[in-house]
């Protein structure tokens, strides 16, 4: 493990044994080394083009096609991704109950496929797709398929030199107008991501439960976020509130910096399997 602050990862230890319920909230730097990017420098600031808008998708034929476009070349990377140290990590530290409570921003299903149990999806779930109109839910796995399908041309055509992106969108530019987007078999109704778009609010039963648990916790720790998007940034707030201490283990600048009584400014995959060797190892 390059680079690892074993001094660092001590103090995170001794943390944790402080505080045995931790409410876990983890981001898009948790998933980088299953070879899912992210959207946030060092510093918090954009590495690409913001993601689609909410009110866009819903109201433009056109966004959508670029969209579901861009997906079909995107979205393998995101469907077949598997769990890294950090996830697997986290698994463990919740087996050994340390772990109350899991509140992800990553719609990748990671954390689940890594054995976590008390998972909640902040912003939805990519494997997931809901049509507008009757609100059914189906496979993206399943989606991809029909897809594939209707658009060979767009597969051909990408094949050379697009590059994924993060949350299954892929950096390519074409003409997106011939993208044929399949419409939901039940009622042939718009069909969009089971995920919140940016634009878009978190239910509230959903945040309202989150809160709860945090509120029964001992402790906030985040990994692999930067905590820039509110939807996660007011857990931190709501934990200075209540008089919780906070850590974070993440590679660069966070919103909530100011708030922190520990951060490791480390890479998930490395710091998180190194702190569950110590306080998940045998006595």
């Amino acid at each position: 493990m390059a680079n690892l602050d074993e001094t660092a990862v001590t103090d995170l230890a001794e943390f944790v044994q402080a505080h045995p319920r931790l409410f876990v909230l983890t981001g898009a730097g948790c998933s980088t080394a299953s070879g899912i990017p992210d959207y946030r420098d060092a510093v918090g600031q954009w590495k690409r083009r913001q993601p689609v808008q909410h009110q866009e998708f819903i109201a433009s034929d056109a966004v959508r096609k670029r969209y579901w476009g861009r997906s079909l070349l995107g979205w393998p990377t995101l469907g077949n991704a598997q769990p890294n140290g950090a996830h697997c990590a986290l698994a463990a530290l919740e087996a050994r109950g340390h772990v109350s409570r899991l509140l992800t921003q990553n719609v990748d299903g990671l954390h689940q496929k890594a054995g976590s149990q008390q998972v909640q999806e902040l912003h939805g779930s990519i494997a997931e797709v809901v049509c507008l109109s009757c609100h059914s839910i189906t496979a993206r796995r399943a989606l991809q398929a029909r897809l594939a399908e209707a658009n060979a041309w767009l597969l051909a055509e990408a094949a050379a030199w697009a590059s994924t992106a993060p949350d299954g969108d892929a950096d390519f530019e074409t003409d997106f107008s011939a993208v044929a987007v399949p419409a939901c078999e039940n009622c042939g109704g718009v069909l969009k991501p089971h995920v919140v778009f940016f634009g878009d609010t978190v239910p509230r039963p959903l945040v309202d439960g989150a809160m709860a648990a945090l509120e029964k916790a001992d402790a906030l720790l985040v990994a692999g976020s930067s905590l820039m998007v509110y939807s996660g940034y007011r857990f931190c707030l709501k934990a200075a509130e209540w008089g919780k201490p906070i850590a974070a283990v993440n590679l660069g600048k966070t919103r909530a910096d100011d708030l922190l009584t520990l951060k490791l400014e480390q890479a998930c995959d490395q710091a998180l399997p190194a702190l569950a060797a110590r306080v998940c190892s045998p006595v």
